[in-house]
């Protein structure tokens, strides 16, 4: 089964593509260069087929978490892999009426040893969770590139076994105002060109 790492999409072209995308639930568009989720107090996701391994791999990408909005318990955006048993999945949540950021490693739904740290928009711009040589390691990083430790843990015996996983991007309110969350860059990060060649590009558009 491929490597968890070799799920890509940047969602630069506006079409969600149904090939990586069997499984979407909910209230979904890809929009402006990136996965847009409708926030509301249904579930909506974007979310693969289970046919991938996380052993020896990872997954990362950029969460742009929705408002509060009214919301009373939570209004969330996350980046989960699921195990095929509901409830037991690996991930990072953000909920932006706790303002906190939680790594998890759930088992009927809960994880009553998570690490829950304070939101920062910047630092934890990125999220990831990798897995190699029986360790998971959840991180967060500012640009996709430099990454600081937030979480370890054994892996759970599921997220190495032949079992397949899938990954969702996910979004849900209690209640308060519907809005959405997005996602971009899913284990890719943008390329951004050189200053002399923007410099070019300027000057021959001026032209």
């Amino acid at each position: 089964m491929p490597a968890l790492s070799t799920l890509v999409d940047d969602f630069d072209d506006n079409v969600v593509n149904g090939t990586l995308w069997p499984g979407n639930y909910g209230t979904y568009s890809e929009t402006g260069g990136r996965a847009r989720v409708q926030c509301d107090p249904n579930y909506g996701a974007y979310a693969s087929a289970a046919a991938y391994t996380l052993a020896g791999s990872s997954a990362f990408v950029r969460i742009y978490p929705p408002a509060a909005g009214g919301a009373t318990t939570e209004a969330y955006a996350k980046l989960a892999l699921l195990s095929g048993t509901d409830g037991t999945e690996i991930g990072v949540s953000i909920n932006a009426v706790t303002g906190t950021i939680r790594f998890q490693s759930n088992t009927d739904y809960w994880d009553a040893n998570a690490v829950s740290l304070t939101y920062d928009p910047v630092a934890h711009a990125y999220v990831r969770v990798a897995e190699a040589g029986g360790t998971l390691t959840w991180s967060t990083s500012p640009d996709g590139t430099t990454w600081t430790t937030r979480r370890t843990l054994a892996t759970p015996a599921w997220a190495t076994a032949s079992t397949t996983v899938g990954l969702v991007l996910e979004t849900r309110r209690n209640n308060g105002t519907n809005d959405y969350a997005e996602f971009d860059n899913l284990n890719t990060i943008p390329v951004t060109p050189p200053a002399g060649n923007a410099r070019k590009a300027a000057f021959l558009a001026f032209l």
